[in-house]
This record gives structure tokens, C-alpha cells and sequence, in this order.
């Protein structure tokens, strides 16, 4: 009887290459971001044109004339850049740290709470800051809602602040801080890094754009350590995008200062 032949050991799924995994999520999401955005603002630097007076377009139709066809770009614009983030939870499910970022329903009272509070302390010095940095010619005037008029206009501009909020709280915060801790980052370099990162890829808006994201990175970041819970970072995310996507279609043809 023939001996039959040794099955080759399979690989252990569960050791983690944290530093890797962060280059690699990064660089499929955020940190191309950030890249881009770098980029984004020289451009605009150099144009004969005070950055005050260009103005960042933000949840653009693409086929206006069309809408069933707009509304599936949309949809795809809604659904790969969260990849990304099922990619970063993949990652973690497979060392077990998942569950330990919070990202779950076990708490959603605490999540909702704790998340309309720091949606209301960031929000409100947030759109003062904006207001400053455009008054001193260091940001763009920022549009953040150009979708035609259609029926699913303002669920697409939800479902925008849910993958925003998703992504980047699961991706900056959640994947972002357990790996670098694997890698042994003192606690400061993972937070200034990740709000620097996050400021980053906000940097197309202008310069108080990344300054107020990066203060929010820090105090998100300081959240995540006291909480221990990606959730209320997501809810609060959500509801500041959302006032800014919504709240921008429903008041800018009122006014004249936006």
C-alpha cells in the first residue's frame, strides 16, 4: 500500500503583520486620500486665485441629464470606499482584536449619547474655524452638497455621512490604533499620527480644513481611549456630516454667506 503524501502544514491565518496590514489598508483608502489631497491643495496654491475665493465641490452628480444612471454612480461612490474598512475589520476579526474596537450594537444608548455630545463639541468651534480660516484666505469655500434635485437626493447625502462616518472611524481609529499599538508606538505617536493623517486627507478643503479635522482626530482619538468604542465616534461622524451635507442643501439657497 503506497504511503500517501504529506500534506503541506497550512499557513497561520491568525499572525498578524500589523505595520504591513496598516500600509496596505491605508494605502487603499485614507492614505491615498491624504495623498491626493497633498496634491490637491498645491494645485490650488498655484493658481492665480486666492484660496478664499476657490471654491471645493464636495457630492457631485456626474449625469445630472440622467438620473437613474447619476443614482448608480452614486450608489457605487457609497459602496467601494467601504471596502476598505470590511477589509480593516476582516483584518482584525482574523487576530481576534474586532470585537475589542467596539464597533457593534451591545451598546447603542451609550453610542447614541456619547455621540450627539461630541458631534455638538466638535461641530459648532468646527464651523467657527471654517468661517476664520476663509475670512484669513486660508481655506476654499467649501460646497459639500452639488446632487440635482431627485428623489433619492438626500438618502444618497445619508448614506455619504454613513460611509464617511464608517470608514474613517473604523479605519483611523479602530484598525489605525490597534495596529500601531501592536507595533509598539508610544500612545502620543498613535494619536498625533492618526489626527495628522486625518487632517491629511482633508487638506483639499484648505488649511482650516486639515486643522479642524486634526483637532478632531485628537479628540476622537482621546474618546476611543477613554471609551474603548469605535461607536460613538461613528454616530458623531455621521451626525456632523450629515448637518453639513443636508444642512447645506436646505439653507445655501437662502443665504449668501455660504
Amino acid at each position: 500500500m503506497a504511503t500517501p503524501a504529506p500534506v503541506a502544514a497550512l499557513p497561520d491565518v491568525t499572525r498578524s503583520r500589523p505595520g504591513i496590514e496598516l500600509l496596505l489598508v491605508l494605502g487603499v483608502s485614507l492614505g491615498q486620500s491624504a495623498v491626493y489631497s497633498i496634491l490637491s491643495i498645491i494645485e490650488k496654491l498655484t493658481r492665480n486665485v486666492p484660496l478664499n475665493q476657490q471654491t471645493t465641490t464636495m457630492n457631485n452628480s456626474v449625469v445630472p441629464d440622467r438620473p437613474w444612471l447619476d443614482l448608480a454612480y452614486q450608489v457605487a461612490g457609497l459602496v467601494f470606499p467601504l471596502v476598505p474598512a470590511l477589509l480593516a475589520l476582516y483584518l482584525l476579526q482574523l487576530t481576534r482584536d474586532r470585537r475589542a474596537i467596539g464597533f457593534d450594537l451591545r451598546r447603542p444608548g451609550f453610542d447614541l449619547g456619547w455621540g450627539f455630545g461630541l458631534a455638538a463639541g466638535i461641530g459648532i468651534p468646527g464651523l467657527a474655524l471654517y468661517f476664520a480660516a476663509r475670512a484669513f484666505g486660508l481655506n476654499t469655500n467649501v460646497s459639500p452638497a452639488n446632487l440635482a434635485e431627485n428623489w433619492w437626493t438626500v438618502p444618497v447625502l445619508v448614506g455619504a455621512a454613513v460611509m464617511n462616518g464608517v470608514l474613517e472611524e473604523v479605519v483611523m481609529i479602530g484598525f489605525w490604533f490597534t495596529r500601531a499599538r501592536q507595533l509598539n508606538w508610544p500612545m502620543w505617536v498613535v494619536l498625533l499620527s492618526s489626527a495628522v493623517v486625518r487632517g491629511g486627507y482633508h487638506l483639499y478643503q484648505g488649511f482650516g480644513g486639515f486643522v479642524g479635522n486634526l483637532v478632531m482626530g485628537l479628540v476622537f482619538g482621546l474618546a476611543y481611549l477613554k471609551f474603548k468604542r469605535v461607536g460613538p465616534l461613528v454616530v458623531a461622524h455621521v451626525i456632523l456630516d450629515l448637518v453639513a451635507f443636508i444642512g447645506y442643501a436646505l439653507v445655501a439657497p437662502l443665504v449668501d454667506w455660504l
